[in-house]
This record gives C-alpha cells, sequence and structure tokens, in this order.
C-alpha cells in the first residue's frame, strides 16, 4: 500500500526504504534539464520525429517552448513514479509540482499558448509558500518532508526554516513574474534553468548556521562506571 511521507520527527512506518540523497536530487533536477534541452533543440527534435510536429504547433517563435512543455510532463510523472517505486510512499512536494505541471503544462500545449507554462513557476511557488506558510498557522512545518532524510532538527528549527523557505517561495514567484513578462522566451528558460537554481543553492547554504544551531545532537553515551 502506497502511503505519504512521514511528518518531520515522526517514525517512518516499518520496513519504509530512503532513497539515496543523490538520486533525490537527479529525480527533481533531471526533468528540469529535459525542459531546457527540449526547449533549445526543439526544432532538431521536431526534425528527427516530425511526429512532434502536431505538439510545436504553427507558431516558430513558441514551437520549441511546447515540445519542452510535453517532454517536460513526461519526465516529471517519470520522476515521481520511480520515487513511487523505489520508497512506496508519495513525497509530498514533488507531489505537488507534479500536479501543476501536468494542470499547466496540459493548457499550454491544448491552448496553444506560452504564457500557462511560463506562469506555472509562479503559481507553485506561490502554491508552495500558501501550503508552508499556511502549515505554520495550524503548527506544521512541512518543509521537514523535503530535508528530513538529510538532516534532524529540533522543532523549533523546523519551525524556523519553514518560514524562511516559505518566505523564499514568495521571493521566487514575483520574480518569475517580472522575469516572464520584461523578457522573450529564450531568456526566461535560461532564468528557469540557470538562474533559479543558484539563487536556491545560495539561500540553502544561508540556512546552515541556523541548521547547525537546531541540530539534534546525539544522545551522550552513559558514563562508565
Amino acid at each position: 500500500m502506497v502511503q505519504f511521507e512521514a511528518a518531520p520527527n515522526q517514525p517512518e512506518a516499518p520496513g519504509a526504504k530512503q532513497v539515496n540523497p543523490l538520486l533525490k536530487l537527479v529525480l527533481e533536477l533531471g526533468p528540469l534539464i529535459v525542459f531546457f534541452f527540449a526547449n533549445a533543440r526543439g526544432a532538431w527534435l521536431v526534425e528527427k520525429f516530425p511526429a512532434l510536429g502536431s505538439i510545436a504547433g504553427s507558431d516558430p517563435e513558441n514551437a520549441g517552448l511546447f515540445v519542452a512543455t510535453a517532454a517536460f510532463i513526461v519526465a516529471t510523472l517519470l520522476a515521481l513514479g520511480v520515487s513511487l517505486a523505489l520508497i512506496r510512499r508519495v513525497p509530498v512536494m514533488p507531489l505537488v509540482s507534479c500536479v501543476v505541471v501536468v494542470i499547466f503544462g496540459g493548457l499550454t500545449l491544448w491552448l496553444q499558448d506560452a504564457t500557462f507554462i511560463k506562469m506555472k513557476p509562479t503559481i507553485i511557488n506561490g502554491l508552495f509558500a500558501a501550503v508552508l506558510l499556511g502549515g505554520l498557522a495550524f503548527g506544521k512545518s512541512l518543509i521537514g518532508y523535503v530535508f528530513d532524510s538529510v538532516f534532524q532538527l529540533t522543532d523549533e528549527g523546523w519551525r524556523r526554516l519553514t518560514l524562511r523557505w516559505g518566505l523564499f517561495f514568495v521571493f521566487l514567484a514575483v520574480l518569475n513574474e517580472v522575469v516572464w513578462r520584461s523578457f522573450d522566451t529564450d531568456t526566461w528558460v535560461s532564468f528557469k534553468v540557470f538562474g533559479v537554481m543558484p539563487l536556491t543553492l545560495l539561500f540553502t547554504f544561508s540556512q546552515v548556521p541556523l541548521i547547525l544551531r537546531e541540530t539534534i545532537k546525539p544522545a551522550a553515551e552513559a558514563p562508565r562506571a
């Protein structure tokens, strides 16, 4: 039976498997890399695989983006499926991302309107912010679902980290709106792949002092007689 991830500082169900952190990173970044490659080589992909012509549509300016959107949907579903197969639990954050990708990516392809996929990061980041900050209002530190396999924090540590990540997602949502409305599609795609990730890594590293302060220390060994 498939279950959702255990809450932070809560024991996992008996027999639950842990996914390798490196593999987890690949599953999370893989769809983005596929999206960037397909957007950059959209014309080449249509030439090699003529069946993609119906996806690319009649708008040459956004043909690569439409092909990339279709590839992004498939890659996101595959990544979620691999996670389910490996750990037999539903990863909460990737599930939310997958739902939004499928909905907005599907609208992009159906209506042949690039606006929907460009708004997708705004929706995802806004939704993550609402979930994290809303969870705090009910006493739930949901960021632990993402990082609890990497380190263990006190309840106060998870609360503060959740608040900071919630505000960071608000920042990313606003930034995405500024970029896609102010620049062309290729610039937006490059920002999405090569801009958001460095910003996220920089923010993550800035939280190291908090993590070190709030990490749960192993119980001291009992003194010898």
